[in-house]
């Protein structure tokens, strides 16, 4: 059994944030030393683990924790972890398409920027183009 530091150097995940998983109910709290301080056992830190690799991946929160509940279930539920996976790709690849509009526009934008100009044609053109 170790301390919350220790659980944190070694999943990871940061000390408030392993203490908002427990109060939030994410994790199960751990148990606690005769002086009342967390002790985690090496299960919970592969929780801890499994929950930051959700979280690099970029799942939600509550998908993480969704995905982690499987991995700890009876039977995995593979078509159920598939379904949520997928539905996270689509939202990636919504967020990619986002994000190459935005280039685009930040591009056409600046291409009329001229460092010998009085007036920014940039700051104009913000002022007054509803869409970009």
């Amino acid at each position: 059994m170790i301390a919350i530091g220790e659980a944190s150097r070694q999943s990871g995940v940061g000390i408030e944030t392993i203490r908002y998983y427990e109060r939030e109910g994410i994790v199960p709290r751990p148990a606690r030393a005769l002086n009342n301080r967390r002790l985690y056992s090496a299960n919970d830190v592969g929780r801890l683990r499994f929950l930051k690799k959700c979280r690099d991946l970029g799942f939600s929160l509550s998908d993480a924790k969704v995905l982690l509940e499987l991995s700890e279930g009876s039977a995995e539920d593979c078509r159920s972890v598939k379904e949520l996976a997928e539905a996270h790709i689509a939202s990636v690849r919504s967020k990619i398409d986002e994000l190459r509009h935005l280039e685009h526009a930040l591009s056409e934008l600046t291409a009329n920027c001229d460092s010998g100009n009085v007036h920014c044609p940039m700051l104009q053109r913000l002022r007054t183009v509803d869409d970009i």
